[in-house]
């Protein structure tokens, strides 16, 4: 099956042997799984596990609604992913996921800018935040959607080590302003919780949602 033919398809992305390791789960025969995110992290944590999937950005509208709870935003996002890049992939089976960073109550999203990310990280210093992940699995005319809740503790930080942060170039472009898989983990001080939710994918839930629904199996054959 292929996408809409508007010039190039997005590459496939296939399963890849990583240091070793062999394959834990693979898409079912006759199943196309799409992965409807840019993101490196989302991506490389199905690449570990040894499924092959199809990456397509979801182009939507990612503003929130007035008053809108963090974890129903997140499920909505996600949802709205799903069904833009279910469109053009029609059978496909579309994952989709949005992460979002809240600090009493008030969602921090990505920084505007150097100044916005040095108000955040400011905020985020010495005080515990929630990290929203809402998934959305859409096959076969079924939509599944869920989210998952992390607590992150950042330890104290001097200003000098805000600035060293900033200087790195890593909050920009960062839900929240920081990326705890990359230099942001030497801020936390404490998850509570699933770590790859605040990656940016709760993997206990997506393969438990896609094992029930029969997209993906285990690779008993651990293939390389």
């Amino acid at each position: 099956m292929r996408g809409p033919d508007h010039g190039q398809h997005p590459p496939a992305v296939s399963a890849s042997r990583l240091g070793g390791l062999r394959a834990v789960y693979r898409v079912r025969a006759g199943v196309e799984l799409v992965l409807a995110s840019a993101s490196p992290r989302r991506q490389d944590f199905l690449r570990r596990l040894g499924l092959a999937f199809k990456g397509a950005p979801a182009q939507v509208d990612e503003s929130l609604l007035p008053g809108e709870p963090a974890q129903e935003a997140a499920r909505r996002l996600a949802g709205q992913k799903a069904r833009a890049v279910a469109m053009a992939w029609p059978g496909a089976a579309v994952l989709a996921a949005d992460t979002l960073v809240v600090l009493d109550q008030h969602i921090l999203g990505k920084p505007l800018d150097r100044e916005d990310a040095r108000r955040m990280l400011g905020l985020l210093a010495g005080a515990e935040h929630q990290v929203v992940t809402g998934y959305c699995l859409l096959w076969q005319g079924r939509e599944d959607c869920g989210q998952a809740v992390s607590s992150v503790r950042f330890r104290a930080l001097s200003p000098a080590e805000i600035e060293a942060y900033l200087h790195s170039g890593e909050p920009l472009g960062k839900a929240g302003a920081y990326a705890v898989q990359g230099l942001g983990a030497a801020l936390v001080d404490q998850v509570s919780g699933s770590y790859t939710n605040v990656v940016g994918l709760p993997l206990a839930e997506v393969v438990e949602l896609m094992l029930a629904r029969g997209i993906i199996e285990p690779d008993a054959e651990g293939r390389p």
